[in-house]
């Protein structure tokens, strides 16, 4: 089996609202969007929200927020919590072909059963036993109040595909249980809605985690007996914390929103998300326009992916010091009001961490600030300097110029004293670019050592 390249794909992220976006869940709809993106396809958007007692209230909001602020717009929305009658549907398909047949057992009993299979040395495999029960035992076992769920039986046999990550991967079927598709209550559950959505929205290719392998043979026949093709399947390898360790375990440091709240870009994590498992350097984007042209699904490897926040603290500055102001001028206003200029921009962006850093070089800019002195009478004779208004660019050299040739002073002991008296910090912007910003009058009083 080879996996073809194909044409106009749709995919779908299908995220259960128990929460906000997991960073690893993040990484598979990045995935997902870039694949539709780069070859002209659909990105999907479906909410698995069958399971009432899982759900967090809101999430599916927050979710969506957390894709809006990635910059993962979808071409289709759906619940699933919306599409009952599709899913009957199919239920009574299945149960007409005699694939889905009903089962009493209790979830005790199944357990016990489970024990003294491995305690045997046997695979804790279903084993059919509601198969056997006859017309009487199913009433008698209604009246005594049990309801059952529903099983789908597996044909034995090997079930192959061509992985577009792992390549050619076959399965033995036997090996694994029937799965349950309709719970007691009669809800439907994943394996089963997410086949029935597939076919009816012609989904193409399934990208998700490698944690969903096993759960690819079932779905496979399901797709043949609900009559229909199976898609194209990727199982991306998953990703960990930088020792190795579980990301799920700490879901409230990984989740999109800490990193949002931490400060960094989204553009600087979806990034760092796109190349995380491919031999590619991580390097900073402008956008995710810029991401999509040197994707390839085929790049990502087999093996569990390290996130490092510490690679996203060296990734987010040069994303920022490469941004241009009109990318950012919205935020900015927010940030610094009236002060968000492209001057004020291309000043401190060489010198941003995270966007928030502005706010402390623009009370640089406008004080108060206490200045540090070094030396009076070198801080006296530069006032004395001063070029008159206005100032540009040209302004910081002209005026250290005059200061040297006056003072004798050059290099270190001419900038470093001037920078401290300006700015109350051992380093910085580049003063040519911040002087105009702090402005004569500011500069006067800072050097006769008033707080301004």
């Amino acid at each position: 089996m080879t996996a073809a390249a194909p044409t106009a794909p749709i995919v779908r992220f299908a995220p259960s609202p128990t929460g906000r976006l997991h960073v690893g869940n993040a990484r598979i709809a990045l995935v997902n969007w870039l694949f539709a993106k780069s070859l002209g396809g659909v990105f999907m958007l479906r909410h698995d929200d069958t399971d009432a007692d899982r759900e967090v209230h809101d999430a599916i909001n927050a979710i969506e927020a957390d894709l809006k602020w990635l910059g993962l717009d979808w071409g289709q929305r759906v619940q699933q919590s919306d599409r009952q009658d599709a899913y009957d549907k199919a239920i009574e398909t299945l149960k007409a072909s005699g694939r889905l047949y009903p089962c009493f057992e209790t979830a005790e009993e199944l357990s016990l059963k489970r024990k003294v299979q491995l305690a045997a040395g046997k695979p804790p495999v279903y084993d059919r036993a509601a198969q056997a029960l006859t017309p009487a035992d199913i009433e008698a076992l209604k009246a005594e109040g049990r309801t059952p769920h529903w099983r789908f039986q597996l044909e034995g046999g090997r079930v192959g595909w061509a992985d577009l990550v792992h390549g050619d991967m076959d399965l033995d079927a036997g090996a694994l249980s029937d799965p349950v598709l309709v719970r007691e209550d009669g809800t439907p559950l994943y394996t089963l809605t997410s086949v029935v959505d597939d076919l009816e929205f012609g989904v193409t290719h399934v990208i998700r985690g490698e944690d969903h392998i096993a759960n690819t043979v079932p779905q496979i026949q399901l797709f043949q007996a609900l009559g229909g093709d199976p898609p194209g399947f990727a199982h991306m390898a998953l990703l960990t914390g930088p020792n190795g360790e579980s990301l799920s375990k700490r879901l409230g440091s990984a989740s999109v929103e800490s990193f949002r709240n931490k400060g960094f870009e989204a553009v600087a994590l979806t990034s760092l998300l796109a190349r995380l498992g491919t031999s590619d350097p991580v390097e900073p984007r402008a956008d995710l326009e810029d991401v999509v042209a040197g994707f390839d699904i085929a790049r990502f490897g087999r093996s569990p992916t390290k996130l490092d926040p510490a690679d996203l603290e060296i990734l987010n500055p040069k994303v920022l010091h490469g941004t241009p102001f009109a990318a950012v001028s919205d935020r900015l206003q927010d940030a610094i009001g009236e002060m968000a200029t492209e001057a004020f921009w291309e000043m401190a962006r060489p010198n941003l961490n995270v966007l928030s850093d502005v706010s402390g070089w623009a009370n640089v800019v406008t004080g108060p600030m206490a200045p540090v002195i070094e030396d009076s009478e070198f801080a006296t004779k530069a006032a004395e300097l001063l070029p008159p208004d206005p100032w540009s660019d040209e302004t910081w050299p002209a005026w250290t110029g005059a200061i040297k040739a006056a003072t004798g002073a050059k290099g270190r002991d001419l900038f470093h004293p001037l920078r401290l008296a300006l700015t109350g910090q051992e380093k910085g912007p580049e003063m040519k670019k911040l002087l105009p910003l702090i402005g004569r009058d500011r500069v006067a009083a800072r050097l006769a050592g008033e707080t301004a």
